[in-house]
């Protein structure tokens, strides 16, 4: 019951994703970061399955700081984007990894930018975006409350919406949220949403 979502706003970017780590009718545990740091500039947000999602993303990552460490120069968002979506279409005649990517950057020239690449290699630049169960209400509450040009606190406030949603809805709803920004300061962590966590392991 993955949930994956983001929106562009004044300047930056905010991609959001579920923490828990599922297999079955396990859950292994509720503080998986499925958010990657790219680069400096750059966020990946992934779902699908926990292999392909870890493997891949980890391989698209190394071979971004690869680009820039050869040439001196980060690869734009776009281009990591096109990259992203070249390795995934390569992918899909060989091995196909089942992996779904919302990925969100921050250029000088272009300012905020986010990207929808999923399983099958489809490659769309959009304003907002989600994937997995909770797509469909996240979208949904975008669809309604989401205009170009949003401040980070009317944005957070969706995401809240979004999450609060998606915990009230959803049949098998993940209790705990992970929310990343990116803006012209670079990528970080903006916050948690959380309803559950994992006891501390107790020692021998």
């Amino acid at each position: 019951m993955e949930c994956v979502f983001g929106l562009v706003g004044n300047g930056f970017t905010i991609v959001v994703a579920d923490t828990s780590a599922v297999h079955s009718i396990l859950v292994h545990k509720s503080n998986e970061d499925k958010i990657m740091l790219l680069d400096s500039h750059k966020l990946v947000a992934a779902s699908g399955e926990p292999g392909d999602r870890v493997q891949f993303t980890e391989y698209i990552q190394k071979n971004v700081a690869l680009y820039q460490f050869r040439n001196g120069i980060p690869l734009t968002t776009a281009a990591a984007a096109n990259f992203t979506r070249g390795e995934l279409a390569t992918a899909l005649r060989k091995n196909p990894y089942s992996v779904n990517i919302l990925l969100a950057g921050y250029d000088k020239e272009t300012g905020p930018e986010l990207y929808y690449i999923d399983y099958i290699a489809t490659l769309h630049k959009l304003e907002k975006g989600a994937f997995g169960y909770g797509s469909y209400f996240s979208l949904s509450m975008m669809d309604r409350h989401y205009h170009s040009g949003m401040s980070v606190e009317e944005a957070i406030d969706l995401v809240d919406k979004c999450i609060r949603e998606i915990r009230s809805r959803l049949v098998v709803a993940p209790p705990n949220f992970v929310i990343k920004i990116v803006d012209k300061d670079g990528a970080r962590e903006y916050a948690w949403r959380e309803s559950v966590k994992d006891a501390p392991v107790p020692s021998a």
